[in-house]
């Protein structure tokens, strides 16, 4: 463990659903029930939610409708909207929509910024300088996402000396905050806990956020060993939904009550009113269309209890 800083007794969510769950899902939910759905999350105590992408039409049409959701939903105090950005066009679009973050998205790798972004590392900091100048006077908060710093699908394991490289980058362009992705959920908890170390001892004041996929189940045990050496911020999905469409093999992100669930469960304080959160859980198999990954929804929270069968209750 990171012995500047034990294990937090608190933590913060940041729902990305509404965005990262639904650009690859097959039925378009339409924008009302899109904002009733944001306006829902809202009141359950997340700290700050991703509520869509400003991003071409044609390159992700289920979020063809960002700038009506995002002026449609009822802000609420103590909750941030945030929104993802591709280019300064996108920049300009969120501003006048007064979001509250601005997420930038960038890869540690060549291959999957050139299959994503169509950009290197290299040209996507380039453009993250002029984003920067473009949202310079706003209160904007600025976070740049650093997919596959666990791991690329093309080139296999990223060095933590790259990744630590581009983070120093990032920070030194002005960027705030900084989210480490595990983008196709090849990340693995002594890797997590390592990296993780390494970051907040350099940066201590910077907020780092993890964001893992549940690819091949070590979603859950990958957020305890970020939160095992230190970190406060976590990404998650209701129901365990989203998916990189330009990642080959990546599924759900890891899943908010899930999540919750065992924090809360360990004595760790969310924020969340998790019998809230499970409430809207069970309502999205009806909004998307399909069964969803999470798990406590299903099998209810640890402190459920039983009646005894009848034959033995005598």
């Amino acid at each position: 463990m990171n012995q500047l800083s034990p294990c937090p007794a608190k933590i913060e969510i940041n729902e990305v659903a509404p965005r990262d769950g639904l650009q690859i899902e097959a039925r378009f939910v339409p924008t009302e029930e899109k904002i009733r759905w944001i306006d829902a999350l809202s009141t359950t105590g997340l700290r700050r939610i991703e509520a869509t992408s400003f991003t071409s039409p044609k390159a992700i049409p289920n979020l063809r409708d960002a700038a009506e959701v995002v002026t449609g939903i009822q802000r609420r105090e103590g909750v941030d909207i945030t929104v993802l950005v591709p280019n300064v066009k996108g920049t300009e679009r969120a501003l006048a929509c007064q979001v509250d973050e601005i997420n930038l998205v960038m890869s540690a790798s060549n291959s999957h910024g050139l299959a994503n972004l169509r950009m290197t590392p290299e040209q996507s900091l380039e453009q993250f300088a002029a984003i920067l100048e473009v949202s310079k006077g706003s209160d904007v908060f600025i976070n740049a996402s650093l997919s596959t710093a666990f791991g690329c699908p093309f080139e296999g394991e990223i060095p933590e000396t790259r990744v630590v490289e581009l983070v120093e980058k990032l920070i030194a362009l002005g960027i705030q905050g900084i989210t480490l992705c595990d983008t196709t959920g090849m990340a693995n908890p002594a890797q997590v806990k390592h990296l993780c170390e390494a970051v907040l001892e350099r940066w201590p004041g910077t907020p780092f956020t993890l964001h893992f996929h549940n690819t091949r189940g070590m979603g859950l045990a990958n957020a305890l060993a970020a939160w095992q050496a230190g970190i406060t911020r976590f990404d998650t999905s209701l129901g365990g939904l989203g998916g990189c469409p330009f990642a080959p093999g990546a599924s759900g992100n890891v899943c908010t009550e899930d999540l919750v669930h065992m924090f809360e469960a360990m004595g760790v304080d969310t924020g969340v009113d998790l019998d809230a959160l499970l409430e809207i859980a069970a309502t999205l198999p009806d909004l998307i269309g399909h069964d969803v990954p999470g798990q406590v929804v299903k099998a209810g929270k640890s402190t459920r209890r039983y009646a005894m069968p009848a034959q033995q209750a005598t």
